[in-house]
């Protein structure tokens, strides 16, 4: 076995093993589908100081940033953690803010045909550190789908979906970054980690 090989055939098993994961973390993160809602006074209980705080996994409520995009689409960043294994993973939710059903424009998912080619997803997004002057496009798995969420439905208005994109992580030192996703404004966010 050449040492070539071995090579490829581990980063496949890493990155089959960080897609897996991201799966089953989006997977726990949906919203089933139904039309229960949760009754809201989970949400207070936590605010009055009841309740065990949230883990680093669960994040918090806070909103890092808020960009608004077309057609009524908000996107509120809610975490951006460094990962001990080398990526930021930032998380959030996109609403749609409008009056009408409104689909994620094609644009979001940017101009590189490895991504495109895999349907609309927040590909386009990119990471830019001021500091060391480099820009972080979102990674791909080893069959060139973007380590985002994909195929988003159409979203009604008032409704939202929960979003995630997982970059390169920048050095240590550089915490502060800019958030740049296509149609939508651009935003500083703070790397937690």
């Amino acid at each position: 076995m050449s040492i070539r090989f071995t090579t490829k055939a581990r980063r496949g098993m890493v990155a089959m093993t960080v897609a897996a994961g991201l799966a089953l973390g989006v997977a726990g993160c949906g919203s089933g589908g139904g039309e229960d809602k949760k009754p809201e006074t989970s949400a207070s209980a936590s605010k009055s100081g009841r309740g065990s705080a949230p883990s680093a996994q669960e994040g918090t409520d806070e909103i890092l940033a808020e960009l608004k995009g077309e057609d009524g689409l908000v996107l509120s960043i809610t975490s951006a953690q460094r990962d001990a294994g080398g990526f930021v993973t930032v998380s959030g939710e996109l609403k749609n803010d409008g009056d009408e059903a409104a689909r994620v424009s094609a644009r979001t998912s940017g101009d590189e045909t490895e991504i495109i080619r895999h349907g609309t997803s927040l590909g386009g997004a990119t990471l830019v550190d001021s500091a060391s002057k480099k820009r972080y496009y979102v990674l791909r798995d080893t069959d060139g789908r973007p380590l985002t969420t994909t195929g988003m439905p159409r979203i009604k208005p008032g409704d939202s979906i929960p979003v995630f994109m997982q970059f390169p992580a920048p050095p240590n030192s550089s915490s502060e970054v800019s958030f740049q996703l296509p149609t939508f404004a651009s935003a500083t966010i703070t790397i937690s980690g």
